[in-house]
C-alpha cells in the first residue's frame, strides 16, 4: 500500500520540482526572485539594492534606478560595513579607489579596536580626503606605481571571507553604477586572495611582475565548483574564451568595456551558431573606446544594447547557458588582461546564474538602441 501510494505521488512530485525550477527569460514577464531556482537562498532587505543568501555566499546589486540611490544610504556598503564591524583579526583591502565615508569610518573603527587594516590601491587615486585620513590614522597603504591599473575591489576579513565584485569602494560605486558584490565565506577562497594581497603588499609586485601562485585556482564549496584567476599572471582571456565556446543554449553578457577582438568572436560565432546572445554596453565607453566591440556585434545584427542610466553600467559579467557566470573586475580587455592587477571567478551554479540574470533583464529594461 506503501509503494502504491509512493507511486502515485512521486510524479507529482517532480512536476512540482521542474515548474519550480523554469525560469522566464524573456523581458514579459519579468522574472522575479520567485522564479529562481530555490537552493535555500534567502533575500536580503536593502533600502538601495537587493540581494540573495545562500549557504556560502551573499550576492548584492546596486540599483541606481531606485529613487532612494540618490539619498548615498542604505545600499549595498551596508552589509560590508557590517562585516568589517565583526572582523577580530584582520582586514587586507585591494582597492582601485575609496570614498564612501562608510567604509572609511569602518576601517578606522576597525584599527582602534586592534584589528590589523592593510591596504593596497591604484596610486593615481591615494590623494582623495578619505585616503589621507586612514594613512593619517596609521593605515599603511602601498601604491602600485605602476603604468597599469591597480584595479582590484576586494576585501579579506579574518582570513575566512571574501568581498569581490564589480564595485568600487567609492559612492559612485555603490549608488550611480551598475555593480555587483559577493561574499564567499571559505577560508581557502580566503587563501587565494590574501596570497595575491600579499604578492603586492609585501613584495610589491604589481601588474607584468606579478607571479602566477594562485593556491587552489579550483574550489569546490558545498558542491559548487569556482575557479579563481587573477590578471595579469593567470591568462584570464584564455579561461572566459574556453568557457564561452562551450555555450550550447546562450550568452548574455554585461560589459562595462568590452574591447577584446578574440572573445568577442566568440561571441559572434556562437551567435551564428543559433545560441541566444544579448548584452548591455556602457555608452560612454561605446563612445570612447578605441576598438570597441559595440559597432561589431551591431553589425552582426546581435541584440547589443546601450545603458539607460546616468551613472556606469559597471559591470564586467558573462552569463553562459543560464548556469555560468563570469564575474569580478575583470574587463573584456586588453588592459585587464595584460597590464592591470584584476582578480575574476567563474562560478558554476545554476542558482547565482539566474540572479545574474534578474540583474541583467533589470539593466536590459531600461537599456535602448
Amino acid at each position: 500500500m506503501k509503494i502504491k501510494t509512493l507511486t502515485q505521488i512521486l510524479p507529482i512530485l517532480l512536476i512540482l520540482v521542474s515548474s519550480c525550477a523554469e525560469v522566464s527569460l524573456t523581458p514579459n514577464p519579468e522574472p522575479t526572485l520567485t522564479d529562481v531556482p530555490s537552493t535555500d537562498l534567502t533575500p536580503i532587505e536593502l533600502q538601495t539594492g537587493y540581494g540573495v543568501r545562500g549557504s556560502w555566499f551573499e550576492l548584492y546589486f546596486t540599483d541606481p534606478v531606485d529613487p532612494f540611490s540618490s539619498q548615498g544610504t542604505g545600499g549595498v556598503d551596508g552589509p560590508l560595513v557590517e562585516a568589517i564591524n565583526s572582523a577580530r583579526l584582520s582586514i587586507d583591502v585591494a582597492a582601485y579607489s575609496l570614498s564612501l565615508n562608510s567604509v572609511r569610518n569602518a576601517l578606522l573603527n576597525a584599527r582602534d579596536r586592534g584589528v590589523t587594516v592593510r591596504m593596497v590601491m591604484e596610486s593615481t587615486n591615494m590623494d582623495r580626503s578619505d585616503v589621507e585620513i586612514l594613512l593619517e590614522a596609521g593605515i599603511p597603504i602601498v601604491g602600485d606605481k605602476q603604468d597599469g591599473l591597480m584595479h582590484d575591489k576586494f576585501m579579506v576579513i579574518d582570513k575566512s571571507e571574501v568581498w569581490l565584485g564589480s564595485m568600487n569602494f567609492t559612492d559612485s560605486g555603490a549608488y550611480d553604477d551598475d555593480n555587483h558584490l559577493m561574499r564567499i565565506r571559505s577560508t581557502k577562497m580566503a587563501e587565494n586572495y590574501s596570497k595575491e594581497f600579499d604578492e603586492m603588499f609585501l613584495d610589491n609586485r604589481f601588474g607584468e611582475n606579478a607571479t602566477p601562485e594562485t593556491p587552489h585556482p579550483t574550489l569546490t564549496i558545498d558542491s559548487t565548483r569556482v575557479d579563481t584567476f587573477f590578471s595579469p599572471d593567470d591568462g584570464v582571456a584564455s579561461q572566459i574564451a574556453t568557457v564561452l565556446s562551450g555555450a550550447e543554449e546562450s550568452i548574455y553578457f554585461l560589459a562595462f568595456s568590452f574591447t577584446s577582438n578574440d572573445l568577442g568572436d566568440i561571441v559572434r560565432e556562437k551567435a551564428e551558431d543559433g545560441l541566444t546572445v544579448k548584452g548591455v554596453m556602457d555608452e560612454e565607453q561605446v563612445a570612447s573606446n578605441q576598438g570597441t566591440e559595440y559597432d561589431p556585434f551591431k553589425q552582426a545584427d546581435l541584440d547589443v544594447r546601450i545603458d539607460g542610466i546616468a551613472g556606469q553600467m559597471h559591470h564586467k559579467v558573462f552569463i553562459v547557458d543560464g548556469s555560468i557566470v563570469v564575474i569580478g573586475s575583470y574587463n573584456f580587455s586588453q588592459a585587464a588582461e595584460t597590464r592591470n592587477d584584476e582578480n575574476t571567478l567563474i562560478i558554476y551554479n545554476e542558482a547565482i546564474a539566474q540572479q545574474f540574470m534578474l540583474e541583467f533583464e533589470r539593466v536590459w529594461k531600461v537599456a535602448h538602441d
